[in-house]
């Protein structure tokens, strides 16, 4: 009888948790993704070009950053939910972690979401970042990717806390990021805020950030608007960026505006062609601006598996040496790679 009744409350438990796992969804998610690259720098944009230094390599997560994910959601009650997101970056071309090697370096956080709106507390993406594909046509990615001479603040954000709510096509997030000095409650802080409005075609956002260093010396704002109309046959994009303060790391004063324009176009049932130009126009400094022009072309062997290719080149005006290591150079990036979600 004795173990009878053990072997009944055995068998609730097991019940009642499995009831209770029922209520919770976890999803196991990741991205595999390498390419072949070749980087060539050398001559200037007022001479011919002189001699010219290539690097072939093999990278990896150039169209995705590989990943390994987990994501969580359970139904607390009353439309109230637990949410929770853990990824980790790494580099298949050597197999070791990226984002200098931390665990989950890609996102940490655990939150709340629910009438009101969703919280997140932990390691999160910034709010330019996150919402780079409604004005980069790359979407932060490949040759053309817009962060390489618009002025992130940085792709994620420890220490955040953020809110955010999506309804009736409208989108807002307010982030604060805890620097987390001992005795200066500034050194470090990353600020943000954006507002958006996604509706059938039409796809624009506005969006400000504020980073100090952790020395509280110098601090970097940068406000961008931009969006992007899908006419079918064509998706045009649009961004305009002001960049004021100090370099967060060399410390020299920024002045400096980011202007986008591009386009991306279906071509067939599993294609798209992306194209775009940027120019950075220095104000404080002469001689000083940089243009990239972009072509990338992806296809679609399945809805998981994908085939890429892109090109750029970068001109730097005689005193800056953005994308490059040598004033005035300029640089020619090609890719080509395969990338597969799981």
């Amino acid at each position: 009888m004795k173990k009878s009744l053990l072997a009944l409350a055995a068998l609730s438990t097991i019940a009642a948790a499995g009831s209770a796992f029922a209520q919770t969804n976890v999803t196991i998610y990741g991205v595999v993704d390498a390419g072949l690259v070749k980087d060539i720098h050398g001559g200037t944009a007022d001479a011919a070009p002189s001699a010219t230094n290539a690097n072939n390599r093999l990278d990896s997560g150039l169209q995705n950053g590989s990943r390994l994910g987990f994501r969580g959601i359970e139904a607390l009650g009353g439309g109230l939910s637990a949410i929770f997101t853990l990824e980790s970056g790494f580099t298949i071309d050597n197999g070791q972690s990226a984002q200098g090697g931390a665990l989950f370096g890609r996102q940490a956080w655990v939150g709340l979401q629910g009438n009101f709106g969703t919280v997140k507390l932990g390691r999160q993406l910034t709010v330019q970042y996150n919402n780079s594909g409604t004005f980069d046509p790359f979407g932060d990615t490949l040759a053309g990717d817009s962060a390489r001479l618009f002025n992130y603040a940085g792709s994620r954000s420890n220490n955040t806390v953020s809110y955010s709510i999506n309804t009736n096509g409208f989108r807002g997030e307010v982030d604060y990021g805890f620097g987390e000095v001992a005795g200066d409650s500034k050194a470090g802080r990353y600020a943000a805020a954006s507002l958006g409005y996604a509706n059938g075609p039409i796809d624009v956002i506005a969006l400000h950030s504020r980073q100090t260093n952790i020395n509280n010396t110098d601090t970097l704002k940068t406000s961008l608007v931009g969006a992007n109309y899908n006419f079918g046959i064509v998706k045009p994009f649009l961004a305009y960026a002001v960049n004021k303060g100090n370099n967060l790391t060399t410390g020299p004063r920024i002045d400096t505006r980011d202007m986008l324009v591009g386009l991306t176009a279906p071509v067939g049932p599993a294609g798209t062609i992306m194209a775009s130009y940027i120019r950075k126009k220095d104000k404080q400094f002469d001689n000083s601006d940089t243009d990239q022009a972009a072509i990338g072309y992806s296809y679609n062997l399945s809805s998981r598996t994908a085939l890429y290719t892109a090109f750029s080149r970068t001109t730097n005006d005689g005193a800056v040496a953005r994308n490059v290591d040598t004033l005035g150079a300029t640089e020619k990036l090609y890719q080509v790679g395969v990338r597969h979600k799981f």
